[in-house]
């Protein structure tokens, strides 16, 4: 389990660099680095990918998700210009090991140069590879010259704990070191921080299901309506069913089934152009979204509301269907 330790007050303002051996000596825990967001452009200010500054070995160690050779690992932690980027920011750009990249800093101003040593892979399909990540040390050599003032502060410490279930007594301790200080500090879960940037974007979110429940909303009266005009064709064949002595039951079956059948097609259809736009979307989006898979609760959730579609709209011509006398139902013969 990975703990983040921020400013309290806000992401926005660093952390002195000096409390990573305070937070060390926290009992619990096993491993401490460090990240700074660097916010650079490449080329062109539409070319926007994630850059961190970080503090080398500490913070790779933490991270054992980033695959990659061993020997271009070692060229980073030696090459103090040396950069590390993702396979899917490699591919977009076209980075080699051995490329220098120019970024034109934002918050730190300059061209910086940095030197590609390695290229990681994720270890799973969830593992964001689009991001670039360089030495703090390299930047903050030059913030000393340049600002001393903004030298020797980071954005957050990243905590590696030995015991998953001490998160919280070890967060409440590291927060407690610095009680009362300058740089008060917020720690929590590396889960908890994430969704603490979703949060942020909680009214798109919430705009997105707005549409989704929407287009349901019209999907079902389409359905609806296209029941309703079936079962109104087919009085005079539920009557003779009537006749021949089926009951209410057979009829209940007999639509709902043919109203089940009918959005469970359109259901297999949807799932099966899913997967090619979800990735042709990631494509065309690159690095604006990491990592972009459909989950399987999203298939599920397809499944279930194409069900309850097929369900709601058989209601109103089942209901019909089961009601209709026997003989206005056979007069609309012919």
């Amino acid at each position: 389990t990975t703990l983040v330790t921020r400013n309290a007050t806000s992401l926005v303002f660093p952390l002195p660099l000096s409390y990573e051996a305070r937070i060390r000596a926290v009992d619990g825990v096993s491993g401490v680095g460090y990240a700074n967001w660097f916010g650079g452009v490449y080329q062109d200010p539409k070319n926007f990918f994630a850059q961190f500054a970080i503090s080398g070995k500490s913070y790779l160690d933490i991270y054992p998700d980033y695959l990659m050779p061993e020997a271009d690992r070692a060229a980073f932690l030696r090459d103090r210009k040396g950069a590390i980027v993702g396979r899917k920011l490699a591919e977009q750009y076209g980075f080699k090991v051995g490329d220098i990249i120019p970024i034109k800093g934002t918050i730190y101003p300059g061209t910086w140069e940095f030197v590609v040593r390695a290229i990681y892979d994720g270890a799973k399909t969830t593992t964001n590879t689009a991001t670039m990540f360089f030495h703090w040390d390299y930047i903050n050599e030059a913030i000393k010259r340049q600002a001393p003032r903004r030298a020797n502060q980071i954005g957050v410490y990243v905590v590696e704990i030995r015991q998953p279930e001490d998160a919280a007594s070890i967060s409440a301790a590291i927060d407690a070191t610095f009680r009362n200080s300058l740089a008060e500090t917020l720690t929590e879960t590396e889960k908890a921080f994430q969704l603490g940037f979703v949060s942020m974007s909680e009214a798109i979110v919430v705009a997105i299901r707005v549409v989704s429940f929407v287009v349901i909303v019209i999907i079902m009266a389409v359905m609806a309506n296209t029941m309703a005009m079936s079962a109104r064709e087919r009085l005079a064949e539920y009557a003779t069913l009537k006749v021949l002595g089926f009951g209410p039951g057979f009829l209940t079956m007999l639509i709902f089934g043919e109203s089940l059948l009918l959005a469970m097609v359109g259901c297999l259809l949807g799932v099966a152009l899913l997967f090619p736009l979800a990735a042709g979307f990631a494509k065309l989006m690159g690095t604006m979204f990491p990592v972009f898979e459909v989950a399987p609760l999203t298939v599920l959730q397809q499944i279930l509301a194409a069900l309850a579609v097929g369900a709601i709209a058989a209601i109103a011509p089942t209901l019909r269907a089961t009601r209709v006398n026997i003989v206005e139902g056979l007069r609309s013969i012919g």
